[in-house]
């Protein structure tokens, strides 16, 4: 198309649309330019400037724009969508907030459904109205000795790499790995520096040496960092920095303050969210509340919409065709009224427009996923004997997982009785029976004890779990524990807590992990459920990473599998029953 952009923008051919009267944010120049005009042929920019008329023909669309900014669309570089909605009902909500770009890992459907469950993702992204770009899953499995999460194969990984959309690898979360040079990792990064690809990082509690020899090996961006001085640290090293906002964690107010009074350079850092629940995306938003938050913080409007876009683009080498608006570039284009509030009105994708007046106009088509990936759940059902916990009679010492986080454990004890033989939760001493099944087909599960949860309900399952194969399960009732998991065994998988004998569900049928409803409706039904749990005295406001983060093996102190409780730093199993 070169020769037709070249053609437009002397006149000599017609331009598809034409933007004028617009106040373009230049991510280039750092300033906003009066009354301009932008005229795009086949996708692509062709003229920026103060007079387009003429590139104007009988056919070509003039949107006159009264002075309204135009920026980049919004990117994600860093994003988990394989999580609550389908990619077509992810897309929407993302376009209504001005994002056109994202960068998946889609880490948790590899786990669950090995290299079927990511080309099924790829897939699953192909033609919709938000440009979705992949990274191969880079962290799987988390410990090769103790998970039982799927993964790719060296030849999977290669034949993933061919597809236009795979761009590198996703984040190597359990970074020992690296410092550790687990031969595996070793080759794994080597192959994808030597093919030109980006692997991204994850250096949550990595410092000093530690930290640089992560950064030798190749690996050149983190979303990690929780404040200015680990940002700082990472800069130095020359890391991009993914500043997260998001569901799991909020950083930017302990960042942005920090790096404006240093004055830092800007240029390696983009914003990025790491996944967000549908409650969250509805009100707050996406990538431009981080905007939004980075300029209440005291950054200036126009360095936050580069991070928000150009950086982005510039980390993956992709500066060539996206991230700005000027002559050549993809034309993915926001609109909007104020650069304080930042509400995108306008959202144009490739010349097309997505979004009019805060509304999606885009045309696309919704594809199911394979059939097969309702299947996931391959546990029979499950009865109270299989919550039981043998010990002797009487009373009985215990390790527990005790909570401090939703995410953050510690070991913890606790003397329980044991009438009969089955070791007893105990709702008086706020002690959960917690256990952990094995969902792929394997007999292997764990009963131990979970402490701190505080929630009067009877039981809370749920089978999305980082990033292994279990359905976890908390409660003080045998019988309780069996029914909830018996009903997620019978829908194909979500999250479910019994309350009252009543049953609240948010099903999950793809994989165990997304649901195949409406976004509206897996709202309605997440909402339901985290405040009935909430409501009943739950110690944490966002219970549902309680069974999520309880097999994630990348983090410290106790987590439970299917195969045993693990103390995660000794890499060893802890005995439930103490004696």
């Amino acid at each position: 198309m070169i020769p037709d952009l070249n053609a437009v923008a002397m006149g000599e051919k017609k331009a598809d649309m034409l933007l004028k009267n617009c106040s373009l944010v230049s991510v280039y120049t750092r300033e906003i330019i009066k009354r301009q005009e932008i005229a795009v042929c086949r996708g692509r920019i062709a003229y920026v400037g103060d007079d387009g008329s003429h590139t104007v023909g009988d056919r070509t669309r003039v949107v006159d724009l009264h002075d309204r900014y135009a920026a980049p669309g919004l990117a994600d570089p860093h994003m988990h969508i394989d999580q609550f909605v389908l990619p077509a009902e992810l897309s929407t909500r993302l376009l209504l907030r001005g994002t056109t770009s994202v960068f998946s890992d889609p880490v948790d459907m590899v786990s669950v459904a090995g290299y079927g469950g990511f080309r099924e993702i790829v897939r699953l992204c192909r033609d919709l109205p938000v440009r979705f770009f992949h990274m191969v899953p880079g962290g799987l499995p988390v410990d090769p000795e103790l998970s039982h999460s799927k993964s790719l194969t060296p030849s999977e990984v290669k034949s993933a790499l061919e597809n236009r959309d795979v761009l590198g690898m996703g984040e190597i979360f359990a970074w020992t790995k690296v410092t550790m040079r687990d031969p595996k990792t070793m080759r794994s990064i080597s192959a994808m520096l030597d093919t030109g690809c980006a692997v991204n990082g994850h250096t949550a509690g990595a410092s000093g040496r530690k930290l640089e020899a992560y950064v030798s090996s190749g690996i050149l961006s983190c979303h990690e960092p929780i404040d200015s001085e680990q940002v700082l640290e990472r800069l130095r090293l020359g890391m991009w920095i993914m500043m997260r906002e998001g569901s799991i964690r909020r950083d930017l107010k302990r960042m942005i303050p920090g790096l404006i009074s240093r004055k830092v350079p800007l240029e390696r850092l983009m914003f990025c969210s790491d996944g967000l629940d549908p409650l969250e995306l509805e009100e707050s938003g996406h990538i431009d509340h981080c905007v939004r938050e980075a300029v209440r913080l005291g950054l200036d409007p126009i360095d936050a919409l580069t991070m928000a876009s150009r950086n982005c683009f510039d980390y993956y080498a992709m500066g060539r065709d996206l991230g700005g608006i000027a002559p050549g570039k993809v034309a993915d284009i926001i609109i909007f009224d104020d650069l304080y509030s930042f509400r995108p009105r306008d959202v144009f994708v490739g010349g097309l427009q997505a979004v009019s007046d805060g509304e999606v106009v885009a045309k696309y088509e919704r594809k199911e996923p394979g059939p097969w990936l309702t299947r996931t759940i391959l546990l029979q059902k499950l009865s109270k004997d299989d919550f039981t916990v043998r010990g002797r009679l009487g009373r009985v010492s215990v390790n527990t997982i005790s909570m401090v986080t939703e995410i953050i454990t510690k070991t913890g004890c606790a003397d329980l009785a044991s009438p009969d033989g089955n070791i007893r939760a105990s709702a008086e001493k706020d002690v959960w029976k917690v256990a952990a099944f094995e969902r792929s087909g394997t007999e292997r599960r764990t009963v131990g004890f979970l402490e701190n949860f505080g929630a009067d309900i009877d039981a809370f399952a749920s089978t999305w779990s980082f990033h292994e194969n279990d359905l976890v399960v908390i409660g003080v009732d045998e019988s309780a524990m069996a029914r909830v998991s018996n009903t997620l065994i019978e829908s194909g998988g979500g999250m479910a807590v019994l309350r009252d004998d009543k049953i609240s569900m948010l099903p999950l049928q793809v994989g165990g992990i997304i649901s195949a409803d409406s976004f509206e409706l897996v709202s309605s039904n997440f909402r339901s459920i985290t405040d009935c749990i909430v409501d009943a005295g739950c110690r944490f406001n966002r219970p549902h990473l309680v069974p999520l983060f309880l097999p994630f093996l990348a983090l410290p102190s106790v987590r439970i599998l299917g195969s045993g409780m693990v103390d995660v730093r000794k890499r060893s199993f802890i005995p439930v029953v103490r004696d």
